[in-house]
């Protein structure tokens, strides 16, 4: 089972950003992105169900990213546009194999992260 991220790069203040993360070696429940910031603590950033019916987003970045999934591809994204320096951060997917919406106490599997850097 794998989880492989992809999308990251430099982007100026502003700018917009799509992450993927394909899976492989099963299905899952729910996806979530999290990210972890330089001296910071991993934190959520948006989970999806597998219908796609329920989906969350963190406070900080509602309004401004998109999570989606293609089940055909096995494959989760996120939207981010209005990019901030705050940002800033590696960014995990992780899924879940039988819950509704993915936590930090709630992945089964995390992908290796994908770097974004927001430049102001």
């Amino acid at each position: 089972v794998q989880l492989q991220a992809s999308g990251g790069g430099v982007v100026q203040a502003g700018g917009s950003l799509r992450l993927s993360c394909a899976a492989s070696g099963r299905t899952f429940s729910s996806y979530g992105w999290f990210r972890q910031a330089p001296g910071k603590e991993r934190e959520f950033v948006a989970t999806i169900s597998r219908s796609g019916d329920m989906i969350y987003y963190a406070d900080s970045v509602k309004g401004r990213v998109t999570i989606s999934r293609d089940n055909n591809k096995n494959t989760v994204y996120l939207q981010m546009n209005s990019l901030k320096p705050e940002d800033t951060a590696v960014y995990y997917c992780g899924a879940s194999v039988d819950r509704h919406r993915v936590s930090l106490i709630g992945v089964d599997y995390w992908g290796r992260g994908t770097q974004v850097t927001v430049s102001s």
